[in-house]
C-alpha cells in the first residue's frame, strides 16, 4: 500500500472535519426533532383559551434606547399592550444625542420621580428618573451613554420584579410571549433563563405595532437569513436545550431570573457579545458552585426582528457576532473540561470551540486547500466530489430540515408558493452565501486575534414591514387578528458596545 501523500493526509483532515460538523449538526436535529413531536402531542392544549393561572411571576421589561426619537412613542404604547397580568417597562435613555427622551416626557406625561434604587451592579452615572402619569407600570431612566450592557445593568439595578426580560433593538414580540417564556420558571424554580424564536419580520406586515400578515422578504439576502434563523433556532437551540447544553440566549428575547444574574455581575460591558457572555458566565460560575440550575429554549414564543437586505451592514453584523462569540468563550475558557463542567463544559463548549470559534478558519482554508489542489491535478476528481458532497451536500440537507421541522411544527409560512421560494432557498443558499458567511465569520475571528478595534457601526433598516406606529387613541384590541408588538430599537454608538442576535 503506497504511503499517503502530504496532500492526501490534508485532504482526509479537511474531508474529516466537514463530516464531524454535519454529523453534530444531524445529532442536534434528531433531539429537536424528538422535541418538537413532544411539544405537537401536547399542542391542543395551546388550541384552548389561555388563561392567567395567578402564579405568574411578574416580570420587569428592560428597553435600552439611544437616539430613537422617531419610533420610540409608537413602540412603547404597543409594548404596554403586552398580555400579561403583571409587568413593568423600564425605559433606559442611554445618553442619547436626540429627542427621545423629550419625546418620551411628552407622550406619555412624564414626570420626575426621586426614587432611590439599590445599585448592586456597577454602571455608569444615572442622570434622573422618570414616572407616566398615565401609565403607571411605564418608568423611565436617562443615563450618561455607556453601551447596551451597560444600560441592561442599570435597568437590573431598577428593576422592581424578580424577572427581566431584556430586549433587543427593533424587534416585535407576540402579544403571548411573556406568557409563554415565563412557564419553564412556573414548571422548576431552578430554572435561571428561559429564550425564544427570533423570526425574521422581512415581508411581514405590521399595522399599527401588531403583526397582520407573515409573508417572506422580496431580497434574496433577507430569504437567506429567514432559512438560517430556522436552522439556527429550531434544531440548533432547542437541540441543545434538549440536553441542557445551550449557551447562548438572544439577546433579541431573554427572560431571567434578576438575583441569579445580579450574583455573577450582571452584563460584562467590555464585550460585543454580552448575550452569548452572559450565559456561558452563568453556567461557568453556577456550575463551580454546585447550584442547582437550569436554562431553557422554548420555539414558541416569537420574537420577530429585521435583517440586513444589504452585503454591508450584512458582513459587519456577521464580522460583530463572531468577535462576540470568540470574546465570551477566551472570557470563560475554564468552563471546558472543569471537572464540574458537565454537558456544557465537556460537550457544548468544545462543540463550539471547535465548529463555531475556531471553525471559520478550518472551513475557509479547506475550501480553499481543496479547490487548489485539485486544480493543480494534486487530488482526483472522487475525492474533490466527495469533498462537495459532505461540505455542500450534507449542508443542502441540514437547511431542507430545518425548513422541515417548521412546516411540521409550525406552518408559520401557509402558501405553497412560500414554501417552494423557502425549499429553494434552502438549496442555494449553500453555493456561495455560505462560504461568504465563513470568510466573513473568518475577519471577525481574525480582529478578535489582533484585538482589532471594532464599533458597531450603523445598522441600515428598511422600517418597510412596520406600516404605522400605534396612535394614542388607537384600540389594538378592535382590530382583528393582532399578535405582535414592536418594541425600541436600539442603535448603539460607535464608542458603545453591542449585542448580537
Amino acid at each position: 500500500m503506497p504511503a499517503l501523500s502530504v496532500i492526501d493526509i490534508a485532504n482526509l483532515f479537511f474531508l474529516g472535519y466537514f463530516v464531524l460538523l454535519n454529523s453534530a449538526y444531524l445529532g442536534l436535529n434528531l433531539l429537536a426533532l424528538v422535541a418538537l413531536r413532544r411539544r405537537n402531542q401536547e399542542i391542543i392544549l395551546d388550541q384552548l383559551p389561555q388563561v392567567f393561572s395567578g402564579h405568574e411571576l411578574p416580570i420587569s421589561i428592560l428597553v435600552p434606547a439611544y437616539n430613537e426619537e422617531g419610533t420610540i412613542s409608537g413602540s412603547i404604547r404597543s409594548l404596554l399592550q403586552l398580555s400579561y397580568p403583571e409587568y413593568e417597562v423600564v425605559v433606559i435613555n442611554d445618553g442619547s444625542k436626540d429627542a427621545t427622551l423629550d419625546v418620551l416626557i411628552e407622550q406619555f406625561a412624564l414626570e420626575p420621580f426621586p426614587e432611590a434604587y439599590y445599585a448592586q451592579i456597577r454602571t455608569s452615572e444615572v442622570r434622573s428618573v422618570w414616572r407616566s402619569k398615565r401609565h403607571p407600570q411605564l418608568k423611565v431612566i436617562d443615563k450618561v451613554n455607556g453601551g447596551k450592557a451597560d444600560a441592561l445593568n442599570v435597568g437590573i439595578n431598577a428593576a422592581r420584579y424578580p424577572l427581566f426580560c431584556g430586549i433587543d433593538a427593533d424587534s416585535v414580540l407576540e402579544r403571548d410571549s411573556l406568557q409563554r417564556v415565563v412557564q419553564p420558571f412556573l414548571r422548576d424554580a431552578r430554572v435561571v433563563a428561559t429564550g425564544g424564536t427570533v423570526r425574521v419580520a422581512n415581508g411581514c406586515t405590521i399595522e399599527g405595532g401588531y403583526l397582520t400578515r407573515v409573508g417572506l422578504p422580496a431580497n434574496l439576502l433577507a430569504l437567506f437569513q429567514v432559512v438560517e434563523y430556522l436552522r439556527a433556532f429550531l434544531f440548533g437551540r432547542l437541540g441543545w436545550s434538549v440536553i441542557s447544553g445551550m449557551l447562548i440566549i438572544s439577546g433579541a428575547f431573554g427572560l431571567f431570573r434578576k438575583e441569579t444574574v445580579v450574583s455573577v455581575g450582571g452584563y460584562r460591558r467590555n464585550t460585543i457579545g454580552e448575550d452569548m457572555e452572559l450565559i456561558v458566565r452563568l453556567h461557568r460560575e453556577l456550575r463551580a458552585r454546585r447550584t442547582p440550575y437550569r436554562i431553557e429554549f422554548l420555539p414558541d414564543p416569537v420574537c420577530w426582528t429585521e435583517s440586513p437586505e444589504d452585503l454591508g451592514t450584512l458582513r459587519n453584523q456577521r464580522i460583530r457576532w463572531q468577535r462576540g462569540l470568540s470574546e465570551s468563550l477566551a472570557a470563560n475558557w475554564r468552563l471546558m473540561f472543569s471537572p464540574r463542567g458537565g454537558v456544557p463544559g465537556w460537550v457544548a463548549f468544545p462543540f463550539m470551540a471547535a465548529f463555531e470559534w475556531l471553525g471559520p478558519l478550518l472551513e475557509v482554508a479547506g475550501y480553499l486547500f481543496v479547490l487548489a489542489a485539485w486544480l493543480m491535478g494534486g487530488i482526483s476528481w472522487t475525492a474533490f466530489a466527495s469533498f462537495l458532497f459532505v461540505a455542500v451536500g450534507l449542508g443542502i440537507m441540514l437547511s431542507v430540515s430545518g425548513l422541515m421541522l417548521e412546516e411540521m411544527s409550525f406552518h408559520m409560512y401557509p402558501g405553497p408558493g412560500q414554501l417552494v421560494k423557502l425549499l429553494g432557498v434552502a438549496v442555494l443558499e449553500n453555493f456561495g452565501y455560505r462560504q461568504l458567511n465563513s470568510w466573513w465569520r473568518l475577519v471577525g475571528l481574525v480582529r478578535w486575534a489582533f484585538n482589532t478595534r471594532s464599533s458597531w457601526g450603523t445598522m441600515k433598516r428598511s422600517g418597510a414591514w412596520q406600516q404605522s406606529a400605534l396612535q394614542p387613541n388607537s384600540r389594538p384590541d378592535s382590530r382583528p387578528n393582532l399578535q405582535p408588538n414592536p418594541l425600541p430599537a436600539y442603535q448603539a454608538a460607535t464608542e458603545s458596545n453591542g449585542s448580537s442576535t
